[in-house]
């Protein structure tokens, strides 16, 4: 086994159990370590701090096992079991429900692993090397330590492995039986899922809570969802009572499977939803007026600390003109997904753009990702999601 010793001093984080090491905390290294290798890792005086897979970049090990120097024979099984007692203790799936996450990386002591559930399907996600060459254990203990039925997995790792000398694969690596069908429920509400081509793993399973709640407030209104990709909240604000709903992308990719996922609820309800390909801010700007709630879900505006400050500015001339547009007693659903735009940051970013509109503004909510994307409580950065709703007079 390679061994990495750290810096004297630099072991407080592990010792505090935070999965990442960077590469500046590294001491030195016994042996030469490749993309994907298990490693030991111990601190100056040689005290084993743990094992974990290594990676050529800032985040040089990923932590998997605190205290030890091996892995447990028996690691990818305990893990996954444990993460599917888990969803069943919040309830997923459920009889309205069969799409949900069932391992969310470091909220599952998985760092590098997300392992999405279709109905009968799972679809994975390898973002390291270390877990796409344990592809086979993990595999083996889905199908074989749940008793979900799955029938096929589907690999939606061709882009996420960030490592030039390992290209991961968007296909079919398991399948005991064809694909039935590509329509999935939510709270008992259809969607049709795309593994292949759609973001993420073709859903955004993170929102399932958040839009629920539009659906609690959209009876009466007129609701505008801005990024709305495939229409989740759009769906939800139908199946809520709302008189009409527009759902606006840049993408026309999503606009179509919003149109579809649109056609797959009660006649009535599809009735009222329209979809618009267009600049989304030079939209909000153009028709933000005819609206009474608002939902504002972005892309990540930043995905790097580098780029954080233009991340903010944006956000506050998004949520600015959005609040400005809103009539009285309208409400504003406002989120960010970028991991380097913090809570803290991201209210106050919000708080900077309700001063600039000169409006009364109250906090009714603030949101966060659903329970099967679980916050490693040592891992404050596997919280990324957070929201807001805003009512504003």
């Amino acid at each position: 086994m390679i061994k990495i010793f750290l810096n004297k001093g630099r072991e407080q984080s592990v010792l505090r159990r935070h999965p990442w090491i960077f590469s500046g905390a590294v001491q030195r290294i016994e042996g030469t370590p490749g993309n994907g290798d298990l490693v030991s890792v111990y601190d100056h005086s040689g005290k084993t701090l743990g094992v974990g897979h290594y990676q050529n970049s800032s985040i040089c090990v990923r932590i998997l096992q605190f205290g030890e120097e091996e892995l447990p024979s028996q690691f990818w099984q305990t893990q996954i079991a444990s993460a599917w007692r888990f969803r069943q203790a919040v309830g997923l799936p459920g009889d309205t429900t069969n799409m949900f996450r069932l391992v969310h990386g470091e909220g599952d002591g998985l760092p590098g692993l997300i392992i999405d559930i279709y109905g009968d399907s799972a679809v994975v996600q390898f973002h390291d090397s270390g877990m796409y060459r344990a592809r086979a254990e993990i595999l083996d203990s889905l199908i074989k330590i749940t008793d979900l039925p799955i029938r096929r997995v589907f690999d939606k790792s061709a882009d996420t492995l960030g490592d030039p000398n390992v290209k991961g694969v968007n296909a079919v690596i398991y399948e005991s039986e064809p694909q039935q069908t590509d329509i999935f429920h939510e709270n008992n509400i259809p969607f049709k899922v795309d593994w292949a081509g759609g973001q993420k793993t073709g859903f955004f399973l993170d929102q399932r809570e958040n839009r629920a709640l539009v659906q609690k407030y959209a009876r009466g209104r007129h609701v505008l969802n801005a990024f709305s990709y495939t229409g989740g909240f759009s769906m939800y604000a139908l199946a809520g009572g709302a008189k009409r709903v527009l759902s606006v992308d840049i993408s026309q990719q999503a606009i179509d499977q919003a149109g579809i996922n649109a056609s797959l609820q009660k006649a009535e309800l599809a009735s009222r939803h329209e979809v618009l390909k267009a600049d989304v801010v030079k939209s909000l700007k153009a028709q933000g007026r005819d609206f009474d709630m608002i939902v504002l879900d972005p892309p990540a505006f930043a995905k790097r600390m580098s780029a954080r400050h233009r991340a903010i500015q944006a956000y506050k001339r998004l949520n600015s003109t959005a609040i400005t547009m809103l009539p009285p007693g309208g409400l504003l659903f406002s989120f960010s997904c970028s991991q380097v735009v913090t809570r803290p940051i991201f209210e106050d970013t919000i708080l900077a753009a309700a001063l600039e509109s000169r409006r009364k503004v109250r906090i009714l909510h603030r949101l966060s990702q659903g329970p099967d994307h679980p916050v490693n409580m040592y891992h404050p950065e596997s919280e990324y999601l957070k929201g807001l709703v805003l009512q504003v007079e």
